[in-house]
C-alpha cells in the first residue's frame, strides 16, 4: 500500500501535526518499560496503513476502541527504525452527524455497488431459460444487502469495498465478449449457464467473510473457515433450487460450475471443469483475479521496474513496461 491519506493531511507545518478520519485495523493495550499503559494501533484509510501509538492511555479519559471503528485522530508523524509512525495527541470516535466520503476511509472499487447490483439483477431477467432467471434473481435478492458492499476476498484480488460486485461485473462483461465469439462456432454453448455461473460463483462470499458496515473483510467466519465459499455456494444453490422446485439436472450443472470454478484441486476445487460453460467461468475467474493482482502490484513500481515477488502468482516478479501509456494500444 501507499502512504495513507491521513499522513499527508498536515494541519500545522510548524509542528508537523496531521488530522483526519481513519479506520482501526487492529488495537492492543500494552505497557511500556515503566508499566504505563498505551494503545498500539494499526490505522488505515483508502491510501494505506500506519502504526500509531496513544501513550499514557486511560480508558476513562480516551474511551475504548475496537477493530472496524471509524475514528478521528490528531498527531505527529515520526520515524521509528526508518518506518513512519503516528504519535496520537487527540482521538475520538466519528460522530453520527458527521458525513464523510467512505471512499476516502476504505479502499473501494471504482463502481457503485447498488448500481452494479441492479444492472446484474436486470440482466438475469433476460435469460432465455426462465429457471435460471428464477434461481439467479432469487439468490441475488436473498443476499442483496451484503452483495452491494462486500469485498470479493479477505486479501489479494478485489479485497475492497464493493469488490464482489466489481469482480462479478467485470467477469460478466468479459463473458459476453467470449460468448459472441464462441456461440456461432459452437451452437450448443449455453450463454445462460455461463452468465448464471458467473453471477453466482462467489455468492457464498457473503457468508464466508466477516464484514462490517464499512465493507471491509476482517476475518473468515467460522462456517467460512470450516466449509469455504465453494462448498457453501453449492449448498446455497441446491437449497434455493429445491425451494423453487427447479429441475435436478439444471441444478447439478450450476452446482458443478460453482464447484469447479477454481479450476483445480490445488486452488480449492474438488473437480476440474467438465463441460465448456464451466471451463469458461473458471478461466474468466482466474483471468480477472490475475489482472487485478498484477495491476495492483505494478502500480507500486516505476516504469522500467520490477515488483517484489508475488507469492500468489508462483513468486513471479512483474515488469512494468509502460508500452500502453499514451500510445493508444
Amino acid at each position: 500500500m501507499g502512504r495513507m491519506n491521513l499522513l499527508s493531511n498536515c494541519i500545522n507545518y510548524t509542528t508537523g501535526a496531521v488530522e483526519g478520519f481513519c479506520v482501526v485495523r487492529s488495537v492492543q493495550i500494552k505497557s511500556n518499560v515503566k508499566g504505563a499503559d498505551y494503545l498500539d494501533f494499526l490505522l488505515a484509510d483508502a491510501g494505506g496503513e500506519v502504526n500509531a501509538k496513544l501513550w499514557d492511555y486511560s480508558a476513562a479519559q480516551h474511551g475504548s476502541f475496537a477493530v472496524g471503528d471509524v475514528i478521528k485522530v490528531r498527531g505527529t508523524v515520526n520515524l521509528w527504525k526508518d518506518v513512519e509512525q503516528l504519535k496520537i495527541d487527540r482521538i475520538r470516535h466519528k460522530r453520527e452527524d458527521e458525513a464523510i466520503d467512505m471512499s476516502s476511509i476504505v479502499a473501494s472499487s471504482p463502481i457503485d455497488g447498488e448500481e452494479a447490483y441492479r444492472r446484474i439483477y436486470d440482466f438475469a431477467g433476460t435469460f432465455k431459460d426462465p429457471d435460471l432467471t428464477l434461481l439467479t434473481q432469487y439468490l441475488l435478492k436473498s443476499r442483496r444487502e451484503a452483495i452491494v458492499k462486500y469485498p470479493a476476498a479477505l486479501k489479494l484480488h478485489h479485497a475492497t469495498r464493493c469488490g464482489l460486485m466489481f469482480h462479478t461485473s467485470t467477469m460478466l462483461e468479459v463473458a459476453k465478449k467470449i460468448v459472441e465469439v464462441y456461440k456461432p462456432l459452437y451452437p450448443e454453448l449455453s450463454p445462460d449457464l455461463v452468465y448464471c455461473g458467473i453471477i453466482l460463483h462467489d455468492i457464498a462470499k457473503t457468508e464466508e467473510l466477516t464484514v462490517g458496515e464499512l465493507g471491509i473483510a476482517t476475518a473468515y467466519s467460522t462456517r467460512g473457515q470450516l466449509m469455504g465459499h465453494i462448498n457453501m455456494g453449492v449448498s446455497m444453490v441446491e437449497q434455493a433450487a429445491a425451494e423453487l422446485q427447479l429441475p435436478g439436472e439444471l441444478t447439478t450443472l450450476i452446482a458443478h460450475i460453482l464447484l469447479s470454478h477454481h479450476g483445480q484441486p490445488d486452488y480449492g476445487s474438488p473437480r476440474f471443469p467438465m463441460f465448456p460453460e464451466a471451463e469458461i467461468v473458471s478461466e474468466i475467474d482466474m483471468l480477472d483475479a490475475r489482472m487485478y493482482e498484477m495491476y495492483d502490484a505494478l502500480g507500486a513500481v516505476e516504469i522500467g521496474g520490477f515488483t517484489e515477488r508475488q507469492w500468489s502468482m508462483d513468486n513471479r516478479q512483474l515488469y512494468r513496461h509502460g508500452h500502453g501509456m499514451n500510445r493508444g494500444g
